[in-house]
């Protein structure tokens, strides 16, 4: 028999949004380690606001609110609003009720410095790696460093020289004014982004096209590809191996002490080596042919852990690939070297979020 159709909604509902999400959907376990490591960070929010005035919105679903954007490559703020209106799964991560009014975009602008001020994006990633650590799933001996380019939003016609007051002339078209720098020799220490001045230009390689870029920082643990630290820097006057002793110096504040650490062909050279040798970590660093390196030769690259550890060290370009894919971390929406930073730890805890809700998918 056809069943029959009623246009009329009904007045009043008593399904919340817990009925309506399936025991199996996979963000129920994701919930129940970011609530955890939300948890951890009470103290901090108790800081963060005043005793009097109105009340705000919960900090606690804003940070929820930015893991379902990289979750789910939300690509604005607005765009995530629009949505909590009716997606009831989002409703549900965030702890709304379906009659609960959606909160307004300018909801994250005016709190993301708030957050930043706090250093709420880096706690929160050390707390998820804290329950990493709980669950088992990381160690402390064998770990992969890695960098990659993050590209600004900034265009090449906001680079120009430092000192510019603008074109001589009126431009032609004034919301996208035409810029012509052909022959003009243009470099960092000459020019700068008028949009986001901690942007640098620089080319992932030779015959590769130039691009104002930040550089990204990671450092993964080799036994499940978890990212236990991350950093954004300026992707000039930074190298990859600065970057990496900073990651190793904080890990080791944490009493941390790796013995092996793996690394691609940048990351080869004689102080970076020495470096490590002096902090008791046995260099796997992908060797550069011809290059003659103390503390990097056979002695080292004869074992079977330095294969074992090149092999491991792929599962970085994991995280990057996800990063810049679904993350949202090929052109960030961001600007300036702090907020890009605060954007990448985001991301870089949804991922771990991720992938510790696959290895532990059940309740411990």
């Amino acid at each position: 028999m056809r069943g029959s159709h009623d246009p009329q909604s009904y007045m009043f509902s008593y399904l919340s949004p817990e009925g309506r999400v399936p025991a199996s959907h996979p963000l129920r376990a994701i919930k129940r380690h970011a609530d955890a490591a939300l948890k951890d960070l009470s103290p901090i929010f108790d800081e963060m606001y005043s005793e009097v005035g109105r009340p705000s919105i919960p900090p606690e679903r804003l940070l929820k609110s930015l893991l379902l954007m990289a979750l789910y490559t939300v690509r604005s703020d607005r765009l995530f609003c629009e949505m909590l209106d009716y997606n009831i799964l989002y409703r549900w991560f965030v702890d709304m009720n379906l009659d609960e009014r959606s909160f307004d975009a300018s909801s994250f602008s005016k709190n993301r410095e708030r957050l930043l001020n706090h250093r709420v994006s880096q706690r929160f990633f050390d707390a998820v790696v804290g329950i990493a650590r709980r669950e088992g799933l990381l160690s402390d001996e064998h770990f992969t460093v890695d960098g990659t380019l993050i590209e600004a939003w900034a265009s090449l016609k906001s680079f120009q020289r430092k000192g510019a007051k603008g074109p001589k002339n009126p431009p032609d078209d004034p919301g996208n004014a035409a810029v012509n720098f052909r022959g003009e020799r243009r470099t960092n220490q000459t020019h700068e982004s008028a949009t986001d001045p901690d942007a640098k230009l620089i080319r992932k390689g030779p015959g590769k096209e130039a691009k104002l870029s930040y550089a990204g920082h990671a450092l993964m643990d080799n036994r499940h590809g978890l990212c236990v630290d991350f950093t954004v820097t300026e992707a000039v006057g930074v190298t990859e191996r600065e970057a990496a002793r900073r990651m190793l110096a904080r890990q080791g504040r944490k009493r941390i002490r790796p013995r092996t650490l793996g690394a691609d062909k940048g990351y080869h050279t004689s102080d970076f080596v020495d470096d490590l040798r002096a902090r008791g970590i046995r260099p796997h660093i992908a060797c550069i042919p011809d290059r003659q390196t103390p503390g990097l030769d056979a002695r080292t690259t004869r074992h079977e852990s330095y294969a074992i550890s090149q092999r491991k060290r792929k599962l970085i370009e994991e995280l990057f690939g996800w990063g810049k894919v679904i993350g949202g971390l090929r052109k960030v929406r961001v600007r300036g070297t702090a907020r890009v930073d605060q954007a990448g730890h985001f991301v870089a805890a949804a991922f771990n979020l991720l992938r510790i809700a696959k290895l532990c998918p059940t309740p411990g």
